[in-house]
């Protein structure tokens, strides 16, 4: 009977080729607007890892100066990295199963002459655990040991691009890559990495590409790194102009590092929370942190809020694109109810034969979802355009021209969207058109 209705409903296209264009068409704008802005919505959401937030958590502490707060506007804002000093002794904690202080740097990265010139590259200082807590793919090797922490061997971990360009694509590990004055050996090359957001590094544009370099965290001392990312403080860099790289760093009250913790459990986090207020404590009878406590473990997802990584526009947008939706099918009510009562005779004539009241109805509404399912098909191909336009725009911003897609997840609300449309614009035309008298449409 379905197939039925549906022969029924292509033909009935057929027949005013006009007018089922003007209504496929708009079921077809309507959904391209909120299937696009639904994408845009969704990348900015999408979590990057699921599988990690029970147990991924990121410190933040409140060292601020004891006689204002943290600009913010909240009382209780507090700075979004921490401080060198910090991150060290947090890291002599034995709660966490992997743990990962980090920042992001940029060296010169000599390639052999016959293969091209010095480059620039954005660099990431982390500790070994990074790889293995935001599931890091790799081509070819792998991160370096715990043990290349401590003892702070010169080792590094590039990008596919990077070994592409360096390498000529090759398996690389073991081999020597030159940065600024030091030769490190490659010991992995990642697989294509590219998370929806940066998310161990939140702190600047969170959709920007992975970095293409990694080095160990230990060796921002011998190497005296700065940070090229985001960073604030108060009370001067620490130590005196004439104190070594370390003791500034040692001493200083600038925050410039993230800070990462994997805990399995949630007895887990309590014990690390505990630790954090036994440290607050003990660095206020030092001196510092003269604020009241206050400090965050905070999961991915609520990181993502505090950040505001998905700017509060993208849900304006998507409620504008629903409800131009929403408008274009009450609209298309008049123009179905029209084109379905034009066939009144038509439908008499069935009516007397014998077909029922619901039979006349699910033929119409059937017609009706054929017409959303049609626009909802060219909706997807605009919104498809659309989205490729706005990577385009992206990519002078983020260095990627994928970030908004059409995924499954996607591809399924457009469809669902197509029903609901089917449905709003269809249901009253169809009942008008059952509950006409057979014998007002019947002429002897």
């Amino acid at each position: 009977m379905l197939l039925h209705n549906i022969w029924i409903a292509w033909k009935s296209l057929r027949r005013s080729p006009v007018l089922s264009g003007l209504i496929i068409a708009c079921i077809a704008i309507g959904i391209a607007f909120a299937t696009t802005f639904a994408a845009v919505r969704h990348a900015f959401t999408r979590h990057p890892l699921p599988d990690k937030e029970a147990s991924l958590r990121y410190v933040r502490l409140d060292n601020w100066d004891p006689r204002e707060p943290y600009p913010g506007g909240a009382a209780d804002a507090l700075p979004p990295q921490i401080t060198y000093r910090d991150a060290m002794a947090l890291r002599r904690s034995t709660v966490p199963v992997r743990q990962t202080a980090s920042f992001r740097a940029r060296l010169t990265v000599f390639p052999e002459p016959s293969v091209g010139r010095p480059t620039k590259e954005d660099v990431r200082l982390a500790h070994a655990d990074f790889f293995q807590m935001f599931d890091v793919p790799f081509r070819y090797g792998s991160g370096w040991t715990r043990e290349s922490d401590e003892k702070l061997d010169q080792v590094v971990v590039i990008s596919e691009a990077l070994n592409e360009r360096v390498f000529g694509g090759r398996n690389s590990v073991g081999q020597t890559l030159r940065i600024e004055t030091r030769d490190f050996r490659v010991v992995g090359v990642l697989a294509g990495w590219l998370p929806s957001v940066r998310v161990y590094d939140m702190t600047g544009n969170a959709l920007s590409e992975p970095e293409p370099v990694y080095l160990p965290f230990g060796l921002v001392v011998p190497m005296e790194l700065r940070t090229v990312g985001n960073s604030d403080g108060w009370g001067g860099r620490g130590g005196s102009p004439t104190a070594s790289f370390a003791a500034r760093l040692a001493s200083g009250e600038s925050t410039w590092v993230q800070y990462w913790v994997e805990l399995p459990s949630p007895a887990d986090e309590q014990a690390y929370r505990s630790l954090i207020e036994s440290y607050i404590a003990e660095q206020r009878r030092l001196g510092r942190f003269g604020r009241p406590t206050n400090y965050r473990v905070s999961s991915i997802g609520t990181l993502m809020d505090d950040f505001q990584v998905a700017p509060k526009e993208t849900f304006a947008l998507l409620m504008v694109g629903l409800l131009f939706l929403v408008v274009a099918a009450v609209n298309l009510i008049g123009l179905l109810l029209g084109k379905f009562l034009a066939r009144a005779n038509e439908v008499g004539v069935r009516r007397a034969l014998g077909a029922s009241r619901r039979d006349v109805f699910l033929q119409h509404l059937v017609e009706c979802q054929v017409v959303a399912v049609l626009g909802g098909a060219i909706g997807l191909g605009l919104a498809a355009l659309s989205l490729r336009s706005l990577n385009a725009f992206m990519l002078d911003t983020t260095s990627r021209g994928d970030l908004f897609r059409l995924d499954l997840q996607m591809l399924l609300l457009a469809l669902a969207l197509s029903v609901a449309a089917g449905l709003i614009s269809g249901i009253y035309p169809a009942w008008r058109i059952c509950r006409l008298a057979p014998a007002s449409h019947l002429k002897v």
